[in-house]
C-alpha cells in the first residue's frame, strides 16, 4: 500500500520511517503535522556528524538541522522501576523497526511508513483501524500506567472507536495494582487536559470509570453516577449523565481545557445532597466549590485552573438566574466573579454556563439571554470611573476608609446599570440602589 507523503529526510547510514500518529491519521484521512521519525541502523555519532542536534535525555533523540523535527534512534525498553519513568532504554544499530514498534501503546499507533509511503504494519493496526478498536500491542502495555490515561484520551479523540475487551481488562488490572499512584500530577493533568478538548470528552471520563481509574483520580466525579436529578430541570435524570453531556457540549463550543475541567466539576457537590431532599439539590453550588478546590489542590493544578473551577462551581446557578436579579445583587455577582478585573474569567464562566444550558438538544434554537444580559450589565457598570469615585471619597474622608470607597464604587455601578437599557426584567430596588 502506498500513500503520498513527503519523503523522509535522508539520514546517515540508516533507514528512516515515519511512525505513530501521522501514519494512523493518514490512514484515517486526517491532516496531521505530528511527524515522528525512527531511524534504524544509525549511531548517535553518525547523527551528530550529519548535523543533527542531540536533545534526548533517557534515549537518543535528535533535531533535524533544518526542519527541527525529532528523529529517534530505534530502541527497545525494559521495565526497571515503577511508574511512567521506570524504564531502561537500549538503542543500537542492531535494533529493528519491528522491535521498536512493539514497545508502543496501541496497534493503531504502532505502524510505520517508509519514504515511499508504504505502510509497515506488524501488529494489526490497519485491521483495528477498520474495526474501530483501541487495542494494546503487547503485554508490555501494563508496564506504563500513563497508557491508561492515553487510551482514555484516544477514546475521546476517536469517539467512534471502542476499547478492546482485553485491553480494558488489562487497564483494570493495572489500576488494581496501584500503578496510577506512581504517575506525577503533571502528567495526569496533561492527559486529562488533552482529552477535555477532544471530540467527545465524555468518552475519556467513561473509559476511566470503566477501568476504575476515575474512582481513584476523581472520586468526586465518579460519585455522581446514579445521583438523581429533577426531570423538569434535567430531562436526562442523572447528575453524572448531565455532567457528561455538558462537557461534550462545552468541547463542541470551543471550551479550552481549564473551562471544560471546570464544567466537569461544576456539579460535583450534588453527590453530597442528603437523600431526604433528592432529587432537589439545594446548596450544591457551595459544596461543589469546596470539592473543586480540594480536587485542584490534590492534582496540583495551576492556580488559574483552580480559581476558575471554584468560580464556576459557586456561581453557575447565579448566572442562570441573572435575569431575575435586583441591580445591587447583579453588581455583587459581577464583583464576586472578578468581572471588573479579569474579563477572561468572566467570559469563561459564561461559556461554561452556555454549555450548561445548550447541552440539551431541544434548547439549540433558544437564546441564552443571561449571557448577553450580563455582558451589557458589565459594560454599563464599567462606565464608572472607579479612580474618580475613590478620589471623591478621599476628599470627604480623612483618612478615607477602604470600605467607604468600595461602597461608593458599588453604588455608582448600580446607578450606571439603572441608567442603561438592559432589556431585562425590572431592576429597581435592593440595597444600595
Amino acid at each position: 500500500m502506498s500513500h503520498t507523503l513527503p519523503s523522509c529526510f535522508s539520514v546517515p547510514a540508516g533507514t528512516c520511517y515515519r511512525v505513530g500518529g501521522v501514519v494512523r491519521d493518514t490512514l484515517l484521512g486526517i491532516d496531521s503535522s505530528d511527524n515522528d521519525y525512527v531511524v534504524v541502523g544509525a549511531t548517535p555519532e553518525q547523527m551528530i556528524a550529519a548535523g543533527f542536534l542531540a536533545v534526548g535525555g533517557h534515549f537518543p533523540v535528535f533535531l533535524h538541522p533544518q526542519s527541527k523535527e525529532e528523529y529517534a534512534l530505534a530502541r527497545t525498553e525494559r521495565k526497571s522501576g515503577r511508574g511512567y519513568g521506570g524504564f531502561t532504554f537500549y538503542a543500537a544499530p542492531s535494533v529493528t523497526l519491528k522491535e521498536d514498534l512493539i514497545r508502543r501503546d496501541l496497534t493503531i499507533n504502532a505502524m510505520a511508513m517508509d519514504a515511499a509511503g508504504n505502510i509497515i504494519d506488524y501488529y494489526g493496526g490497519q485491521e483495528d483501524l477498520a474495526a474501530g478498536q483501541l487495542r494494546h500491542v503487547s503485554p508490555a502495555f501494563a508496564e506504563d500506567p500513563l497508557r491508561i490515561l492515553r487510551v482514555a484520551r484516544f477514546a475521546a479523540t476517536f469517539p467512534q472507536f471502542t476499547i478492546a475487551a482485553d485491553t480494558m481488562t488489562l487497564m483494570q488490572q493495572m489500576v488494581a495494582t496501584g500503578e496510577l499512584n506512581h504517575l506525577s500530577k503533571e502528567r495526569i493533568w496533561r492527559e486529562l487536559a488533552r482529552g477535555l478538548v477532544a471530540a467527545q470528552p465524555s468518552k475519556m471520563v467513561q473509559a476511566l470509570y470503566d477501568c476504575i481509574a476515575l474512582q481513584q483520580l476523581l472520586p468526586e466525579v465518579a460519585a455522581l453516577v446514579g445521583v438523581p436529578e429533577r426531570i423538569d430541570y434535567h430531562p436526562e435524570g442523572e447528575s453524572y449523565r448531565h455532567t457528561m453531556m455538558v462537557i461534550d457540549c462545552a468541547a463542541a463550543r470551543g471550551a479550552n481545557a481549564a473551562e471544560n475541567f471546570a464544567a466537569l466539576l461544576h456539579d460535583v457537590g450534588k453527590a453530597q445532597t442528603p437523600a431526604e431532599i433528592l432529587p432537589s439539590h439545594h446548596g450544591h453550588e457551595q459544596k461543589s466549590r469546596l470539592l473543586a478546590a480540594d480536587i485542584c489542590n490534590r492534582l496540583k493544578l495551576p492556580r488559574a485552573v483552580t480559581k476558575l473551577a471554584q468560580v464556576i462551581a459557586a456561581e453557575h446557578g447565579n448566572v442562570h438566574n441573572a435575569l431575575e436579579m435586583r441591580t445591587a445583587t447583579l453588581v455583587d455577582l459581577l464583583t464576586r466573579i472578578g468581572a471588573f478585573n479579569n474579563s477572561a474569567t468572566f467570559e469563561s464562566l459564561l461559556r461554561v454556563c452556555e454549555a450548561d444550558f445548550y447541552y440539551w438538544h431541544e434548547r439549540a434554537n433558544q437564546p441564552y439571554r443571561q449571557g448577553a444580559f450580563l455582558r451589557r450589565a458589565l459594560a454599563a457598570a464599567q462606565t464608572v470611573d472607579s479612580a474618580a469615585v475613590a478620589q471623591a471619597v478621599q476628599e470627604k474622608n480623612i483618612p478615607p476608609a477602604s470600605d467607604k470607597i468600595a461602597a461608593a464604587i458599588r453604588a455608582a455601578r448600580i446607578k450606571a446599570i439603572h441608567a442603561s437599557d438592559l432589556n431585562s426584567p425590572p431592576t429597581e430596588g435592593g440595597e444600595g440602589s
